[in-house]
């Protein structure tokens, strides 16, 4: 961290405000060696934390800077760290709140754009993104959220978190994600919410039921780091092993790359996807038959299940 870089975070922590030149200093400070480092990070978030009234314009850099920081400032990059989520929950955790919705989108960019994070820190976005939805109020960068409804911007919101790559269930929607709709869907029943809301709680409550989450497992940071090791490692005991493959095993190579394997058929497998199954028959009831009724909400949903099959 350059004197300079130092001595702008340190003043505008300070004042309590940051101008736009002076983010824009940052910026160009922070990224002049290609990536935000850990003294940096430190302080952009003790600005962060000063500042009375965060600017856009300090919202998309502070986003930019934490994230790149979290997700690529140890090997293998887009992988988060135990160290780095432990980090980044006890600089923004206030209580089990967050300070307001510039650390919520930076929580969501980090699902978004990473591969893979700690099941803590995937537990910590969804418990805040709950909160938000229920009880937040005030702008966002794509819209205001609003107390007591799911709107517009809420439901876009969720659709980014529970599709993430990075998510509970990559690109996909995992039984605890579900679970969550269905808590937010019973706390909003009767408001003024959303046609997108509905359309958002049928399509990933039906994404769950119908397994696609089961066939888009994740990898985790450790493996990665293996594999990308094995794949540089380009020094002749590699080699030397996949000699031994090809001489203990000659098919070794065609069963790896699935030339052995009987042959696939991707539309028996999607279709076999999409059936719900009696243990997951079993709790969409119990979720239904919780509180007695049958809601809008749910009625759509068994109708698109019911047209689906």
């Amino acid at each position: 961290m350059t004197m300079q870089f130092a001595d702008i975070a340190r003043q505008a922590a300070a004042d309590g405000a940051i101008s736009a030149d002076e983010i824009l200093s940052l910026r160009r400070m922070g990224w002049g060696d290609g990536s935000i480092r850990a003294e940096e990070a430190a302080a952009i978030f003790d600005v962060n934390d000063a500042l009375v009234q965060p600017t856009a314009e300090w919202s998309d850099f502070f986003v930019e800077a934490i994230g790149d920081y979290v997700l690529s400032g140890a090997e293998p990059r887009g992988y988060v760290s135990q160290d780095a989520a432990n980090w980044l929950i006890e600089r923004l955790d206030r209580n089990g709140q967050l300070k307001g919705m510039t650390e919520l989108e930076l929580l969501v960019r980090v699902l978004e754009r990473g591969f893979n994070v700690p099941q803590q820190l995937k537990s910590y976005i969804l418990q805040q993104l709950e909160q938000a939805v229920l009880t937040g109020s005030g702008p966002t960068r794509s819209g205001e959220l609003v107390a007591g409804s799911i709107n517009t911007t809420e439901a876009a919101l969720l659709r980014r978190v529970l599709f993430a790559p990075a998510g509970d269930g990559p690109a996909a929607v995992s039984c605890i994600e579900a679970e969550l709709l269905f808590r937010l869907k019973d706390a909003s029943l009767g408001a003024a919410n959303a046609p997108e809301w509905k359309r958002m709680f049928v399509q990933g409550v039906a994404n769950y039921l119908q397994g696609v989450a089961s066939r888009t497992a994740q990898i985790s940071r450790e493996q990665a780091a293996e594999l990308e090791a094995f794949v540089a490692d380009d020094s002749t005991h590699v080699a030397r092993f996949l000699g031994r493959m090809v001489q203990s095993s000659p098919d070794a190579f065609g069963v790896a790359f699935g030339k052995k394997q009987p042959t696939r058929d991707p539309l028996a497998e999607l279709s076999d996807a999409e059936n719900v199954d009696a243990a997951e028959k079993q709790w969409l009831d119990a979720h239904v038959k919780a509180d007695g009724t049958i809601d809008e909400y749910e009625t759509a949903l068994i109708a698109f299940l019911a047209e689906d099959a």
